[in-house]
C-alpha cells in the first residue's frame, strides 16, 4: 500500500500557489515613494476607477467562494473544486494587493486636492476595508470547511482500510489497487488545503495601515467640516434677521393703511359739518 498519510495540521507549512511563501501582506511603501509628484487630475480619476473596480471584483469573488463553500462535503466536493476555489484565492490575492497599492498611491496624489476629491478617498478605502473583511471571513470558512471535509474523507479511508485488511487473502490484491487510488486522491486532496489555507490573508496588517490613512484623511475632512458648520450659522442668523425686517416692513404698511382710513373719515366727517353749515 502507498506511504501513510501525514495530518495536513501537523505537516510542515508549504506553498501551493499563493502570492508569497509566508502569509501575504500588502506593501504600501512602494506607492508611497512614489507618491511625491504634485496634482494629477487624470491620475486620480485612473487611480479611483482602477480602485472601484477592484473592489467590485472582490466582492464577487468573495461571493463566488460562498458558492463554492456550499459544495465543500457534498458530492461534488472533487478535485475540481478545490482547484477553483485556489485559483480564486490567488487571483483576488493579487487584487487585493494592488488595491491597496493604490489607495496609498492616490492619498499621495490628493495631498493638493480638494475637499470632494478627499472625500472620495475616503469613500473608497471604506468600502475596500468592508469587502477586504468579507473576503477574508470567507477565506477563512472555505479553509475550515475543506479541512473538516479531509478529516472526514480521512477517517473514512482509515476504516476502509481496517476492513479491507479483514477480508479474504484472495480479494485483498484486487482491493489494494482501488485502495491505492482512493490514497493518491487524499495526499492531492491535502495538498489542496494546505495551498487553500496558505492563501489566507493576513488582514491586521492591511486593515492597521487603512486606519491611519482614515485618520489623516479625517483631520482635513473635519477642518473643512468646522468652515461649513460656521457658515451654515451665519446664513441661519441672516435668514432670520431677514425675516424680521419683512415682519416690520408689514406692520409699517398696516400702519399707514390705518392712517389713512382714518383720515379719510375725518375728511368725510368734516364735508358733512360744512355741507350743513352751508345749508
Amino acid at each position: 500500500m502507498a506511504q501513510p498519510l501525514n495530518n495536513p495540521s501537523s505537516s510542515t507549512h508549504r506553498d501551493y500557489g499563493a502570492i508569497t511563501t509566508a502569509t501575504p501582506e500588502v506593501s504600501f511603501a512602494a506607492a508611497s515613494n512614489s507618491g511625491n509628484s504634485g496634482f494629477s487630475p487624470t491620475e486620480f480619476v485612473s487611480l479611483s476607477e482602477d480602485i472601484g473596480h477592484n473592489i467590485t471584483s472582490i466582492n464577487t469573488s468573495t461571493k463566488q467562494l460562498e458558492k463554492q463553500l456550499k459544495l465543500i462535503g457534498t458530492a461534488k466536493d472533487l478535485s475540481a473544486l478545490r482547484e477553483k476555489i485556489h485559483s480564486i484565492n490567488t487571483k483576488t490575492n493579487a487584487r487585493v494587493q494592488t488595491t491597496s497599492q493604490d489607495l496609498e498611491r492616490l492619498q499621495a496624489v490628493l495631498r493638493h486636492g480638494d475637499r470632494q476629491q478627499k472625500l472620495q478617498l475616503e469613500k473608497l478605502t471604506s468600502e475596500f476595508q468592508e469587502v477586504l473583511v468579507k473576503y477574508s471571513l470567507q477565506q477563512k470558512r472555505i479553509s475550515e470547511a475543506t479541512r473538516r471535509s479531509y478529516q472526514m474523507a480521512a477517517e473514512a479511508e482509515r476504516e476502509a482500510d481496517v476492513s479491507a485488511r479483514s477480508e479474504l487473502l484472495q480479494q485483498q490484491r484486487q482491493e489494494q489497487a482501488g485502495l491505492e487510488r482512493q490514497h493518491d486522491m487524499l495526499v492531492e486532496r491535502q495538498r489542496q488545503v494546505e495551498q487553500i489555507e496558505s492563501d489566507i490573508l493576513d488582514v491586521n496588517v492591511i486593515m492597521n495601515k487603512l486606519s491611519n490613512l482614515v485618520a489623516e484623511q479625517g483631520t482635513v475632512v473635519d477642518n473643512v467640516e468646522t468652515l461649513i458648520d460656521h457658515t451654515a450659522a451665519n446664513v441661519e442668523e441672516g435668514r432670520i434677521e431677514l425675516q424680521k425686517a419683512a415682519a416690520s416692513r408689514n406692520s409699517y404698511r398696516r400702519k399707514i393703511l390705518i392712517l389713512l382710513v382714518i383720515a379719510v373719515i375725518i375728511g368725510l366727517i368734516v364735508t358733512g359739518i360744512i355741507v350743513g353749515k352751508l345749508s
